[in-house]
């Protein structure tokens, strides 16, 4: 990375932070840097500049391309909403089905769920859950091909879109990035949001399983929108937007704090 030669200490590890996270707000920036915001907003725009990240009103989210936290260090954020929601997600699917599961924490929770199901196939863009899966008896896991992504093991390409358009799934569980206030689902790598794309095209009925730190977030690319799931399962919900949209698109909102005891 040149570009970070020239950053000072601050903006650099605000740039870090966004690798962290995905995305940053002004507001709890000028907290953990005690500066001014119009110091970190200048900041921000010395990292946009550089092309590390998009600005956003009140804040900032990695460019799409820029490779962020390894995917360990990201299941240990919001580790037990991930938890409670991969058991919710996983009572939900039946056995003996074709299952697609994409890339993401989240999902990476509901995989660990799926060890006592009998007869899926599953289809996954994610080597690091496939290597996981592949010692369970009752599972036959499958991958496209394509380009693995060093910091996830995400299988991205243009040959994993053409391969998961050989199948139709009856169910698919998809993650997310961020959830906007419209419904619009968002990703930070063009070549995954493809990916997830696909899965959603090619399958009968999807589960979007996604902690509430996704809503009222964004990201650089949209994958779709939530008039596209049919089951929307989270820990907590309480976005006015979000839920009038699930009842306007008949997207059924489960509770996972409740539908996993």
């Amino acid at each position: 990375m040149n570009e970070l030669i020239k950053l000072s200490p601050r903006q650099l590890a605000i740039f870090q932070q966004v690798r962290r996270n995905g995305r940053v707000l002004v507001e709890e920036l000028v907290e953990m840097f005690r500066t001014t915001p119009q110091t970190i907003r200048k900041d921000l725009q010395v990292l946009a500049d550089a092309n590390k990240i998009m600005r956003f009103h009140g804040g900032a989210a990695l460019l799409a391309g820029v490779e962020y936290t390894s995917f360990e260090a990201r299941k240990h954020m919001a580790a037990k909403e991930k938890d409670i929601i991969g058991k919710a997600v996983a009572q939900l699917i039946p056995n003996n089905i074709v299952l697609m599961l994409n890339i993401g924490t989240t999902t990476a929770a509901v995989a660990q769920q799926l060890k006592h199901h009998a007869g899926l196939k599953l289809i996954t863009d994610n080597v690091s859950i496939a290597n996981d899966l592949r010692t369970f008896s009752g599972i036959n896991v499958m991958v496209p091909g394509g380009s693995v992504r060093r910091s996830d093991g995400a299988i991205i390409g243009e040959a994993a879109v053409e391969f998961l358009g050989q199948f139709r799934a009856d169910i698919a569980v998809i993650g997310t990035a961020a959830i906007g206030d419209d419904g619009t689902l968002f990703d930070y790598d063009l070549r995954e949001a493809h990916v997830a794309r696909a899965i959603i095209k090619n399958s009968r009925h999807v589960i979007l399983a996604a902690d509430h730190t996704k809503f009222d977030c964004s990201a650089p690319v949209q994958i779709g929108h939530l008039s596209q799931v049919d089951k929307l399962v989270t820990d907590e919900c309480t976005n006015s937007n979000i839920l009038a949209l699930c009842r306007q698109h008949y997207v059924e909102l489960v509770k996972a704090n409740t539908a996993s005891k």
